[in-house]
């Protein structure tokens, strides 16, 4: 049970494995990109072109749904990114249960968008957590963890892209020993216990009189999607890139203090941000060089948190 691109290292892994995929549930199929052009998703993509039977029910409480799972007859079921809260009545069908690759280090980021949340918070460090499908949110016993450094000017994208390789084989590991049993499950610890929250577009605007670094943990956590945002002269501007300066100018947060060749330096609550990529609205991204040679910018100028804020107000989100 999977949909996005993070799930399709693990079906992957599943197909090369000893072990027969005797099916795939993915979400229906979506509109997607700009175009919106109802496309297959990555996990529908490999599981078409490798024959298997393919399941894409709208509820998952409807009552085909556990017609079609007993008929399937698993043994085991493998969630990975599926998107959607999986009912007990389900559960309860294939005997060993279901396993699910969570992208944290359990019990640390339950929820919808935990790699995201780990770059925004600045954690130094996530990973991925095979742990056993239960009624409660991410909750479940753990078999088994990895690790993955975060460096401090990765963005969200490339974090989850080495989650998906890394939790793949974790996983087919996890299944041979259940299939030995020889599996171990430890209990996590609800004390310790965290929460990733879904994203939302309107967290992506930003806060100037944040932190340097918490401005550049939010754009890296947000891209690429749903990006974080600011405002210029009334105008909407998307913000990828980032990086933390050096400098120990002052001036009021959001105030431009110094335009470079490839960058432009924004004050904030404490220290100073260095914008190097923006998109402005309606137009492709670009480097912030390129932005300045047709939209000029001088040191002074504010970027603002509303399309209607006044020159010189206060920059908050």
């Amino acid at each position: 049970m999977g949909t996005p691109q993070f799930a399709v290292p693990t079906l992957e892994a599943l197909l090369a494995s000893r072990h027969t995929v005797c099916g795939v549930i993915t979400q229906p199929d979506r509109p997607r990109g700009r175009g919106q052009h109802v496309t297959f998703a990555p996990v529908k993509a490999l599981a078409f072109q490798q024959g298997l039977r393919i399941f894409q029910p709208d509820r998952l409480r409807a009552p085909e749904v556990e017609e079609m799972l007993r008929a399937w007859a698993p043994d085991l079921g493998v969630v990975a990114a599926y998107g959607k809260l999986i009912p007990e009545s389900l559960l309860q069908i294939p005997p060993l249960g279901m396993i699910n690759v969570h992208a944290s280090l359990l019990p640390l980021l339950r929820g919808a968008a935990p790699i995201h949340r780990a770059v925004i918070e600045g954690h130094a460090q996530t990973g991925v957590t095979i742990m056993r499908v239960v009624k409660a949110l991410d909750s479940g016993a753990m078999f088994a963890r990895a690790t993955r450094a975060i460096d401090p000017d990765e963005t969200s994208d490339i974090v989850e892209r080495d989650l998906a390789k890394l939790g793949a084989p974790l996983l087919v590991s996890v299944v041979d020993q259940l299939a030995q049993g020889i599996a171990h499950e430890e209990p996590q610890d609800e004390a310790a216990s965290t929460y990733a929250a879904r994203l939302t577009k309107e967290e992506g605007l930003i806060n100037w009189t944040e932190s340097a670094v918490a401005i550049h943990n939010r754009v890296r956590g947000l891209y690429p999607w749903p990006r974080a945002f600011t405002y210029l002269d009334g105008h909407r501007l998307i913000v990828l890139r980032t990086a933390l300066s050096n400098s120990s100018a002052e001036a009021e947060p959001g105030t431009v203090t110094q335009v470079g060749a490839a960058t432009v330096e924004v004050a904030t609550g404490k220290g100073q941000l260095l914008i190097e990529n923006v998109q402005p609205e309606g137009r492709r991204p670009m480097a912030v060089r390129e932005f300045v040679a047709g939209h000029p910018i001088l040191p002074g100028a504010r970027f603002t948190g509303a399309p209607d804020a006044e020159d010189g107000a206060s920059s908050t989100s």
